[in-house]
């Protein structure tokens, strides 16, 4: 059995969340957290609240027992793009692309 959680639009870049998410992938669940809490980033915090949330669904929907939980799968795809301008040299427009990321953590239970 198998728990998840999506957190879709959220404004950080993904490349920059990949660096973030590649530390928990195939961990215990109680070692993400621990990992995640001591990160201090940006990505750090907003990763933690969908395993936080993935931990829940799986202990309240699935009633699975959280010590026995890993992270079986965590990955993070791209989202929409704001597209945004600036003034560049000579007046023309410079562009600015706003990122967001769509963030999955899938938990599951060891055998």
């Amino acid at each position: 059995m198998e728990a998840r959680a999506i957190a879709k639009g959220v404004r950080i870049a993904p490349r920059k969340a990949r660096l973030t998410i590649d530390l928990i992938r195939g961990k215990d669940v109680a070692e993400a957290d621990i990992i995640l809490a001591n990160l201090n980033t940006k990505a750090s915090r907003i990763i933690r609240k969908v395993l936080t949330s993935a931990t829940a669904n799986a202990e309240n929907n699935l009633e699975l027992n959280k010590e026995n939980l890993y992270v079986s799968e965590a990955y993070i795809n791209e989202g929409k793009t704001m597209k945004r301008g600036r003034a560049g040299a000579k007046g023309r427009p410079d562009p600015i692309l706003k990122r967001t990321s769509h963030i999955t953590v899938v938990v599951s239970e060891k055998n």
